[in-house]
């Protein structure tokens, strides 16, 4: 660690498709985190870390909190925000200003015993062009429970992002710093490889089938300038793969081209992306194949 006069963590937590990967990946001006519109694409916590000057915050993204929790999976993702809430200094409590749901009350009462400063956003205000309409909703939200601050937001179009830094910039406790000034994320590049071909893939396919599919790296290997990765898409039935592949293997390829241009800007090198399709069956119900697949709480 090195010397730094304050350093914290900032849990982000919400129910799913409500923004906090684009808020996180906002704050630190680069993607850290996948995105898409589909609930539910963030699986794993993800540490976002940004220094400046004397001062280092890492933000902790987390998967969407949600009330059904049926199979392996929803038990994973929701022991994996959960822990958010206990091993970090702040946390910042994301909405959606256009709709408040059953979940979001869930997440809520998650915040029941929080001792940390709890700071609402409200995303996706530029929704609401006249301030005139949208101070009802602020005024209504502000009311659900004592809030450190309640911070109207953008996310995608970086409105007032800087005013919740700075309101939580106030409340940085003093210490050393985490991580090196020039490391913006605690996961590996292999881990990061992995994401971007599910972020490819729960972009390209249908509705249902990005929660069947997960992305194993069977190889990531340097040659000279050139990076060789090889992954295996796991789908739970033959059924999937098919669609996954597409016609005469077109869906899997433009899948691949997606993938290989954003690792190479990611990794500032040529990529050789291979891409196979395999089936696991039922491996999202699974505890075992859950923990061989990489969903491990950190």
């Amino acid at each position: 660690m090195t010397d730094i006069h304050r350093s914290g963590i900032v849990g982000i937590i919400g129910r799913p498709n409500v923004g906090k990967s684009t808020l996180l990946n906002q704050i630190l001006g680069q993607k850290v985190s996948i995105t898409s519109r589909r609930p539910q694409t963030t699986r794993h916590r993800i540490h976002g870390i940004k220094t400046i000057g004397d001062m280092q915050v890492i933000y902790a993204d987390t998967p969407g909190l949600h009330q059904k929790e049926g199979r392996a999976m929803n038990r994973y993702l929701n022991r994996a925000a959960s822990g958010a809430l206990f091993d970090v200094d702040i946390i910042v409590f994301v909405v959606d200003v256009r709709k408040w749901t059953e979940e979001d009350d869930f997440v809520l009462s998650k915040l029941t015993a929080a001792k940390q400063p709890v700071i609402l956003a409200v995303n996706k205000v530029d929704f609401y062009p006249d301030r005139t309409a949208l101070l009802p909703i602020l005024d209504k939200l502000s009311a659900k429970r004592t809030f450190h601050a309640v911070v109207p937001i953008s996310a995608l179009k970086a409105q007032n992002v800087d005013q919740l830094e700075t309101t939580l910039a106030a409340l940085i406790p003093e210490g050393p710093a985490f991580y090196p000034e020039d490391q913006i994320s605690d996961k590996s590049e292999r881990f990061h490889a992995a994401e971007i071909i599910r972020e490819k893939l729960t972009r390209c396919l249908g509705k249902e089938l990005p929660y069947a599919l997960t992305v194993e790296i069977e190889q990531f290997k340097d040659e000279e300038k050139l990076r060789r990765i090889r992954a295996i898409i796991w789908v739970e039935r033959d059924s999937q793969k098919a669609i996954v592949i597409g016609t005469k293997g077109a869906g899997l390829k433009n899948i691949g081209s997606q993938a290989r241009i954003d690792m190479e800007a990611m990794f500032e090198r040529k990529v050789f992306l291979g891409l196979w399709v395999k089936t696991k069956k039922n491996w999202s119900d699974d505890e075992r194949a859950l923990q061989s697949l990489g969903y491990q709480e950190s």
